[in-house]
């Protein structure tokens, strides 16, 4: 267990999310959260259903008895609606999409509509398609630095970002939420998608991913250790991607002068997962584990993405060793960060190449301390918990 934390209360305010959620839907007709399980949508959903100065419609369809009513007139409800309408888990009703792209082209329509729901391939290019010019998409993820604070910054790295295994009263009540958790992800998001899965092989998968959190995606090698084709390998990385257990951080590729690494890197989205697939028991365990450094440049990594959003990001390798862990594009200029797990991080050759090959505005090396210092006049040393502060 992790001692000495700050006392937290059991809602954590999320101002920042509420803040851009209103200020999209100023502008907009429909707005669309799109988070994986779990991060707290519908939690999210309640609490603005219960702010609002006029109640709001707010429809839960992950109840089935919601989602059948509904079902029965669709258009006629909602075209008849007031005011703010909520629709959580709208994953579960896709065929509503066309439904409110109709109701969105008649300029007398008297509703806005929030959308909330498990990000899919079928829902975002459903929406894309029939709401392109009506929708802004908002991506949740679970608690931020910025919303726990950086005292918390440690119970935050090895329970993860859910807010039920972030908030449990101990690490063994968090492993045992987090075990609970990723079988239901297994039975109800991986299996129902891809039936010619099984649930001990995507479960051998995914520990797999979890001992190659932070490498080069092999699908060969992976393939190989669990007896399958390269194709189902792929398959079983998109199922994971689509819905935001996993990401895949692009190579860049753009300078024909190198010979470049281009397959993505994976890593688990939620540290808390992987130091469960891990079998990590508390942070003492973490910091003596063989994943400790890789960890933390996940995690790191992750918070960077939150704060500056996920949008034209990618890593740089060259096939002679040079890498930068990400570059982010802002403003048609390039920026690059380093995620070092070191009290005092130092300068390496490669981030001098690195700036030089990719023609850097800066770099900054991302570590756990709290003081920020320049390395050099292009690098400069910046606690995570300052990250979010960047301006590009």
């Amino acid at each position: 267990m992790i001692n000495n934390l700050q006392f937290l209360p059991a809602l954590v305010p999320r101002t920042k999310l509420l803040q851009c959620i209103e200020q999209e839907l100023a502008q907009c007709p429909v707005v669309a959260v799109l988070g994986a399980r779990q991060v707290g949508k519908t939690t999210l959903a309640r609490r603005i259903a219960s702010q609002t100065s006029e109640p709001p419609t707010l429809f839960e369809l992950e109840s089935h008895t919601t989602r059948k009513a509904l079902s029965e007139a669709p258009e006629f409800v909602l075209r008849n609606s007031t005011g703010l309408v909520i629709i959580d888990n709208v994953q579960r009703h896709p065929e509503l999409l066309a439904i409110l792209k109709r109701i969105c082209e008649n300029p007398n329509r008297q509703a806005q509509f929030l959308l909330f729901s498990s990000t899919s391939p079928d829902l975002t290019q459903g929406v894309s398609e029939s709401l392109s010019r009506t929708v802004r998409f908002i991506d949740m993820c679970g608690f931020s630095l910025d919303e726990i604070g950086f005292n918390n910054q440690n119970r935050l790295w090895f329970r993860g970002g859910l807010p039920r295994s972030y908030l449990s009263k101990d690490d063994d009540a968090a492993r045992r939420w987090l075990n609970s958790f990723v079988r239901s992800y297994l039975e109800r998001d991986v299996l129902s998608i891809d039936p010619r899965a099984t649930p001990v092989l995507v479960e051998r998968f995914i520990g797999m991913l979890a001992r190659h959190h932070g490498y080069t995606w092999n699908a060969s090698q992976i393939g190989d250790s669990l007896g399958i084709r390269d194709r189902a390998v792929n398959r079983f990385r998109d199922i994971l991607s689509n819905s935001l257990m996993i990401r895949c951080l692009p190579a860049w590729s753009d300078n024909l002068g190198k010979r470049l690494i281009k397959s993505p890197k994976i890593y688990l989205r939620d540290s808390g997962i992987l130091h469960f697939l891990l079998g990590l028991t508390s942070f003492s365990e973490l910091a003596i584990h063989p994943c400790f450094l890789s960890s933390w440049e996940g995690f790191a990594l992750e918070q960077t993405l939150v704060a500056h959003g996920s949008h034209e990001s990618y890593f740089y390798r060259t096939q002679r060793g040079t890498e930068l862990d990400l570059l982010l594009l802002r403003n048609d200029k390039r920026w690059g960060f380093e995620f070092k797990c070191s009290d005092a991080p130092r300068t390496s050759k490669s981030m001098h190449i690195a700036i030089k090959d990719l023609n850097l505005e800066h770099l900054w090396v991302i570590y756990p301390g709290t003081k920020s210092f320049p390395l050099t006049e292009s690098i400069t040393t910046l606690p995570l918990g300052q990250v979010s502060s960047l301006v590009f």
